[in-house]
């Protein structure tokens, strides 16, 4: 597998700078995840990763050698796309073998790879088939397994999962998990969704016009986010933003709190140096195993809290929240994270 550094790189289209200043340290058999909304700059940084696109400035170190002027096919790269672009005429074996025939390999090495891969992402059954024959779901996992048999140093996945229907993207994202824990391989995932992000990376790093905003571990992102960027962008539902005046010793322009830290409140009575709000619920939606309550504050702020499902809370009810202190964030003008 590989290691990978990113050190200063930038890109530009004319005078137009989509991509500044990008670092980044991935290791080798990391899972690492780009995550921003359209237009961050993501899918560009990828394609310069496999040498798609040329890079504007500084370095892209893959294994301790700079490869800005490799050519793709000597990076040792496999890259999986949206588009699952299978040959319509060949079986799911030819498409797997494809690959390994143009680069040489003997009929017993292409049997050899191709099998098992297909066992690793259980479709030896669907060999035989047409890609027209097969599911959307089913069709990514033979793109996946085009880019296994290559055995490549890296892993580049380009927001694979977002042309799967709700219920099969989940199943393909379990199986991604499992199949890089069995492979150990160091894979680079392209998302705009969060929970993606939240549930594949070992690493997560969050993009926003053309710059890494913060890159951690799952819960390093949502549990102290960097910014007010980040602790908007992820979670969901997302986090309340409250005026710092609410908390006039915090020194915050902003205070953060997540749904799932408000709590009904004993009337008259809030948890020392923590938030502390009466309102009226203007919605509730349930889920099942919890709900969402909507209310507005006297203050005339909206917020959401996540509650559970045995609370009974209807719309119009007057209430109280409190929010402990230890689980508030707090953002100063600029929307960066004072403590």
């Amino acid at each position: 597998m590989a290691t990978v550094q990113l050190k200063n790189v930038s890109k530009r289209y004319g005078a137009t700078e989509v991509l500044r200043g990008i670092d980044l340290d991935i290791a080798d058999g990391e899972l690492v995840v780009l995550v921003g909304p359209s237009g961050c700059g993501k899918s560009t940084l990828l394609r310069m990763l496999c040498g798609l696109e040329e890079i504007s400035g500084g370095e892209i170190i893959v294994d301790g050698t700079v490869v800005n002027d490799t050519p793709p096919a000597g990076r040792g790269i496999a890259m999986v796309f949206q588009s699952y672009a299978l040959y319509p005429h060949m079986s799911v074996f030819r498409n797997m073998a494809f690959g390994l025939k143009i680069h040489g390999a003997g009929r017993a090495e292409r049997k050899q790879r191709v099998h098992e891969a297909a066992k690793a992402l259980q479709i030896e059954h669907l060999l035989d088939r047409l890609p027209r024959e097969l599911s959307g779901g089913q069709r990514q996992r033979v793109a996946i397994g085009r880019a296994i048999v290559r055995q490549p140093k890296l892993f580049l996945f380009d927001e694979p999962l977002s042309n799967l229907d709700a219920a099969l993207r989940v199943k393909t994202r379990i199986e991604l998990s499992r199949l890089h824990r069995e492979l150990g391989a160091t894979m680079v995932y392209v998302t705009h969704d969060q929970v993606e992000a939240m549930t594949l990376g070992d690493k997560i790093v969050v993009m926003h016009e053309g710059r890494i905003q913060q890159a951690g571990t799952p819960l390093e992102l949502y549990q102290r986010p960097a910014n007010r960027f980040v602790a908007s962008f992820i979670g969901s539902p997302t986090i309340n933003l409250l005026p710092g005046t609410l908390l006039p010793d915090s020194g915050a322009h902003e205070i953060g709190i997540r749904p799932e830290h408000l709590q009904l409140a004993e009337p008259g009575r809030a948890p020392p140096g923590g938030l502390h709000l009466r309102g009226e619920i203007t919605l509730v939606e349930q889920l099942g195993e919890s709900h969402l309550v909507y209310l507005r504050s006297e203050q005339g702020l909206e917020l959401v809290m996540r509650g559970t499902a045995q609370t009974a809370l209807r719309p119009g009810e007057a209430i109280e929240v409190v929010a402990a202190a230890d689980s508030l964030s707090f953002f100063d003008t600029a929307g960066q994270a004072l403590r």
